[in-house]
């Protein structure tokens, strides 16, 4: 199976994250890109894309992802086929915002018709488990042999 995993991170844990899901996947043909280098013309609904994205701020989308979900709603292009998984990272000290930025990110890719695939994991800051094992644990359930991509 091709997947790509895609990070928006601000401090840089998102994209360690990212690294530890296509280590751990490494059986899989996987590619790692930042959010805000990856053009949403490439989102193919042939390849399951992992989508690992921190909170920034007041609950927002953080800086490196920003463009990418601009994008989207600016083309709002059909995304039916696609399907996909979300790993969020925040800090449950700020409740109220609580992993924010991957729930918008979910929100924005089902909106577009995207379906969202596995548990949606949420890292908390606020515990002892490292972002980057939790990353690791949490792709190992992802349902890969049951995932039904867009035939070529």
């Amino acid at each position: 199976m091709r997947i790509v995993v895609l990070f928006g991170s601000e401090m840089g844990t998102a994209e360690k994250v990212a690294e530890a899901v296509a280590e751990e996947l490494n059986e899989h043909q996987i590619t790692v890109f930042d959010m805000s280098e990856f053009d949403i013309t490439e989102l193919d609904p042939e390849i399951f894309h992992i989508i690992v994205c921190s909170t920034y701020g007041e609950g927002d989308l953080p800086t490196g992802a920003e463009p990418f979900f601009e994008a989207l709603e600016a083309h709002r292009p059909d995304l039916t086929a696609l399907r996909f998984a979300v790993f969020g990272l925040g800090d449950s000290v700020y409740d109220n915002t609580f992993n924010r930025g991957g729930e918008i990110a979910a929100a924005k890719l089902t909106a577009l018709g995207g379906v969202q695939l596995g548990d949606h994991a949420r890292h908390d800051a606020s515990t002892e488990i490292k972002p980057a094992a939790m990353g690791r644990e949490w792709s190992r359930t992802l349902p890969l042999e049951s995932i039904t991509l867009a035939p070529a």
